[in-house]
């Protein structure tokens, strides 16, 4: 028997395309700094310019994940990162370190924070601190019960 042929893998922007072409409202992407995988093939940053701009030409919203750690000495990085976010029109960026979500606040304060996955969010006290925080989103543990997300979709 022989064996089908496997597919290339569909770079960024062909992923980007499909999605908006599906009928997409929003997107979630990553960048290749901050990312808490970094080790895939993320967007560069002139890729997130195009991404950003072609998404909002179709009314499609663009989250990009900033969801790792800061180290003290990465934080002039850090901001750098998320100004050149900010300038280009990101509608959100998700994120995990409260430090540097506070710091994000106060610097960009119109720019919309989600809390990541990887903020471990998996109750109604962990969503009221986040709103607390002015995050405007959270995705929550992955292991939290149906029962406790409706819960805290219901309070």
């Amino acid at each position: 028997m022989k064996k089908p042929e496997l597919l290339a893998p569909a770079g960024n922007m062909e992923c980007l395309v499909a999605a908006i072409t599906a009928g997409c409202d929003a997107v979630y992407l990553a960048g290749r700094n901050f990312g808490a995988r970094s080790f895939a093939g993320n967007f560069s940053n002139e890729e997130l310019i195009d991404a950003i701009n072609i998404s909002h030409l179709y009314g499609v919203k663009v989250y990009v994940t900033v969801n790792t750690l800061v180290y003290d000495i990465e934080v002039d990085r850090f901001l750098n990162y998320i100004e050149f976010l900010h300038k280009n029109n990101v509608d959100a960026v998700i994120m995990q370190d409260i430090g540097m979500i506070d710091l994000v606040r106060k610097t960009y304060p119109n720019l919309e924070i989600h809390a990541s996955t990887q903020l471990h969010i998996h109750n109604l006290e962990g969503v009221k601190f986040c709103n607390e925080l002015g995050l405007k989103r959270v995705v929550l543990a992955r292991e939290t019960p149906i029962k406790l997300i409706e819960e805290i979709k219901n309070n």
